[in-house]
């Protein structure tokens, strides 16, 4: 039962509006500040007394209370209907009656520190006025706070993503620059690299060119000289001794003293015409059973013989070795010199056992 009590006391004290009961108890006291100054003493005033005077006096009182009392109660459905006329003439004899009030307390009361109860009523109720009719409710209100919170959350964050942004374009141009100055600098490297290699690579095959020319000028003739001799192997047979013992000699190649053969002149090509109905290269190598000899491929004996011989009898008189040379080598054929001169041997024997 006391639980229950206390809980019926507890909801009914959450209920009670403190302003309102302030607001009720300020109007309430200026009313009676009002009605007991303005109705005892407005009789001898008017020139009444007696019952007269205090009856007249009184119901000039009340009347003057109700006057502004009902015009903030009007001002309230002036601003419910959203009527500024309305709302301005209300206020207006609210302020004017609430003001002779507050004077005639001055004035007339018997103290005057309460002639200012009427505008402390007044500015409760108009507090009361505006708050319940022109603010929103407390589920609205929260309504508006949410949204407005909504409102500023989206703010920030459309500021926050301009900022991202602004931040990402300016990165990424740095980023896209430095990648820019680095294949510059890479570029630069490796031309400069390779502007040293290459001047190296020029250095190193002129000497090697100037090297070269200075041995074969040097040594040129013995060198192909030597090409051409043949390797001799001279084996020592076994000895044998007294004793039966058997003595091995090992074999050790010898090679002849090689002499540069005497240059001689080309003959000069004189006199010399292509011979009338000649066999072609193609008819030799099908006569000789080889396959086409081609220039620029490395030949067989076979091929080098039947091109040696095309070269030397489709001239009248034969051409001579050198003279074959030189138009083996302009015909763009490839052979070791050794080769040639080896070949050209053989087919000049054959032709002297021929004739």
């Amino acid at each position: 039962m006391k639980l229950e009590t206390g809980s019926r006391l507890t909801s009914a004290t959450r209920r009670l509006d403190v302003f309102t009961v302030v607001e009720k108890l300020l109007t309430l006291a200026a009313l009676v500040l009002v009605a007991v100054t303005v109705g005892g003493q407005l009789g001898p005033i008017l020139g009444l007394t007696g019952k007269l005077g205090l009856i007249a006096g009184w119901s000039i009182a009340i009347v003057y209370d109700a006057l502004w009392i009902g015009a903030l109660r009007m001002s309230e459905v002036a601003i419910r209907q959203r009527s500024t006329l309305g709302v301005a003439v209300m206020l207006g004899l609210s302020a004017a009656a609430v003001g002779t009030s507050t004077a005639t307390l001055l004035v007339l009361g018997h103290a005057q520190v309460f002639a200012f109860v009427p505008l402390a009523a007044a500015a409760f109720m108009g507090l009361r006025l505006f708050a319940g009719n022109v603010l929103a409710d407390a589920e609205t209100a929260s309504r508006i706070a949410e949204q407005s919170a909504e409102d500023r959350n989206a703010r920030a964050l459309a500021a926050a993503g301009a900022r991202h942004l602004r931040s990402g374009a300016t990165t990424d141009v740095v980023t896209e620059t430095a990648e820019h100055l680095a294949e510059m600098q890479r570029q630069i490297a490796r031309a400069k690299v390779l502007t040293e290699a290459q001047a190296a690579i020029d250095e190193a095959r002129a000497k090697a060119e100037s090297v070269l020319t200075k041995a074969d000028s040097k040594h040129g003739e013995a060198a192909r000289a030597f090409m051409t001799r043949e390797l001799a192997l001279t084996v020592t047979r076994p000895a044998v001794t007294g004793g039966g013992h058997t003595l091995v000699t090992q074999a050790r190649p010898e090679i002849e003293p090689v002499t540069p053969p005497p240059a001689t002149l080309d003959e000069p090509d004189t006199g010399q015409a292509p011979v009338e109905g000649a066999m072609t290269l193609p008819e030799l190598a099908a006569a000789a059973g080889v396959e086409l000899p081609t220039p620029g491929v490395t030949l067989t004996d076979e091929q080098l013989a039947v091109v040696l011989r095309w070269l030397r009898y489709s001239m009248e008189p034969p051409r001579s070795y050198r003279q074959a040379q030189k138009a083996f080598r302009e015909a763009k054929f490839t052979a070791r010199e050794e080769r040639v001169r080896r070949i050209w041997g053989e087919i000049e024997t054959l032709e002297a056992h021929v004739s």
